[in-house]
């Protein structure tokens, strides 16, 4: 049964060729900014003198060209933040989210063909925020800060943030360090991964977008960080902790995590952002030792390693701080910190292996945030 938010998601199908309830753009833009956002990978400086989103266009055989920065109007940390999901996309490419973690808000851009237009900056519920997820025109908030926790927004026509009513809750704790906030695909749940307590929250979210009260499940490996959705209720999660491995579990209409592979080691250090294809054949965890596993997917969501050592491509000169698929899953791109930021492009091989085809760099230190379509 599809689920419709409100109104703004209603009216927006009916004027936009998209698949429903995956995001909202106004007539006039959607087309361009679709074909835009196809071939662009985005990041975020993360300045404490004023945040930007870097943008880069993509050729056809996948490599990438700076195309500007643009000012999201708030400030960064300047530094680490312990995320994945700090710069987001709609499913359909229409707007772009940015966590402004060093002034507590979030900023929204319309994509337009030409790049990218600042459409609003809206405190986040909380403080720092580090992860943002959409699904439709709901949109959720992790803020890390304090005792941290999630606050929903409606997205309008315009780009404009407006809070949802009694949307925020809690995480298991006061400490818990939390990494990522993301929607089930089906947008019925919000998984929640807590770093400090290794747990996985999942929160229920109704036809107003108000998520429920959270349950928790212990995590099969340390410190869970990044995850990512497959089909078939797959969740693959990369888990950070010493010697470093990831999980795979199946995620129940009901919220239930069933684990299928637990904590299959990855033998590279502290992975902990993860991306799955399209096709749910491969999932990929970025290491912050500066490497990436490609693990092999099966029907039944188990995990293996491609590579026996884990390593099916290593970045030289720094280390990965995030990673993202293009749309079509034929590309994978890492972000490389250190002292000379680059981000790699990679070719994903039929068998899953990675071919390297070479970074772009000129990104300031303190550069967080990885997305592409």
């Amino acid at each position: 049964m599809t689920r419709h938010f409100s109104f703004l998601a209603l009216a927006a199908a009916a004027v936009v060729a998209c698949e429903p309830n995956r995001g909202i753009a106004d007539p006039d833009a959607s087309v361009a900014a679709s074909l835009q956002a196809k071939r662009t990978v985005y990041t975020l400086t993360n300045q404490t003198s004023g945040n930007e989103v870097a943008v880069f266009t993509r050729a056809p055989n996948g490599t990438l060209t700076a195309a500007g920065t643009y000012s999201t109007g708030g400030t960064g940390t300047g530094g680490g933040l312990g995320s994945q999901g700090a710069v987001v996309l709609s499913h359909d490419g229409s707007w772009l989210f940015a966590v402004n973690a060093g002034s507590h808000d979030v900023s929204v851009f319309r994509v337009r063909e030409g790049g990218l237009s600042l459409a609003s900056r809206t405190p986040s519920g909380g403080t720092q925020p580090t992860s943002v997820t959409v699904y439709g025109n709901v949109v959720y908030v992790l803020n890390a800060g304090g005792d941290g926790n999630i606050t929903g927004f409606t997205l309008s026509l315009t780009g404009a943030l407006t809070p949802i009513a009694g949307s925020t809750r809690s995480l298991s704790g006061t400490t818990t360090a939390p990494a990522q906030v993301e929607f089930s695909p089906d947008g019925r749940q919000l998984i929640v991964a807590e770093r400090a307590t290794n747990l996985l929250d999942v929160f229920p979210v109704d036809v107003r977008g108000v998520a429920g009260e959270r349950t928790s499940f212990a995590s099969a490996g340390g410190t869970p960080f990044g995850f990512a959705f497959g089909p078939r209720d797959l969740v693959f999660v990369s888990e950070a902790a010493a010697p470093g491995s990831a999980s795979s579990y199946t995620l129940g209409r009901g919220g239930d995590l069933q684990v299928v592979s637990a904590a299959v080691l990855t033998h590279q250090g502290a992975p902990c952002w993860a991306v799955v294809t399209g096709d749910g054949r491969f999932g990929y965890t970025g290491n912050a030792a500066g490497s990436v596993s490609g693990f092999a997917i099966g029907a039944d969501g188990s995990i293996r390693l491609l590579n026996a050592d884990g390593a099916t491509a290593v970045v030289t000169g720094g280390g990965v701080n995030d990673i993202a698929l293009s749309t079509d899953s034929r590309y994978l791109y890492v972000l490389q910190t250190g002292a000379n930021p680059a981000i790699h492009a990679y070719r994903v091989q039929r068998d899953g292996q990675l071919e390297p085809l070479g970074p772009v760099a000129g990104l300031p230190a303190g550069t967080r945030g990885l997305a592409a379509l």
